[in-house]
């Protein structure tokens, strides 16, 4: 056997060996998994049924950081045009909607967050003075199907303005 058939002999088996070793993705969680299958259903939803031109999903971004200096990074699962309104999309999927709604997960602490992040969006990509709003969208699988519903302008940011997030404004 010559030397360039033993070379090659050789880098196949090297080849065989690095596909049986090759370490695999570990599974991910079924929480994680059922967060990603409603953000894809979301999605399909946004863009087939309400006709959204999506700009960005998962968009992370830095909004500070915490009382012991740790970096607070936040997400916004999807960023999109509805016509000239600039949304941004929370998307919450449950397993049973039978406990309580979905949407009742974006919390005042999770609509905080959500509106920094739009906020140093909107600084960082030069729209800050665009129309924007903040919606949800929930997933629901039942029986095979996703039951997928959007809650447009479900929260409103300037409850978070400085001053005023205490403030009653039935009183003022």
């Amino acid at each position: 056997m010559g030397a360039t058939a033993r070379g090659g002999r050789i880098e196949m088996i090297e080849a065989i060996r690095s596909l049986l070793t090759r370490r695999r993705k570990p599974a991910r969680a079924p929480h994680l998994e059922l967060g990603a299958r409603g953000e894809r259903a979301a999605l399909e939803y946004l863009k087939g049924y309400e006709g959204y031109r999506i700009v960005a999903t998962n968009y992370r971004v830095p909004v500070g950081r915490g009382l012991n200096g740790q970096k607070i990074t936040a997400e916004i699962d999807i960023i999109a045009y509805d016509e000239q309104t600039l949304c941004f999309v929370e998307v919450k999927t449950r397993m049973s909607d039978q406990v309580f709604a979905p949407e009742r997960a974006v919390d005042l602490r999770k609509q905080r967050q959500i509106a920094r992040a739009a906020r140093r969006y909107r600084q960082l990509m030069r729209v800050a003075s665009e129309r924007h709003r903040y919606d949800v969208v929930t997933v629901v699988p039942e029986a095979g199907l996703d039951r997928v519903e959007l809650f447009r302008g479900y929260f409103d940011d300037r409850v978070f303005e400085r001053g005023r997030f205490f403030r009653d404004e039935a009183i003022s």
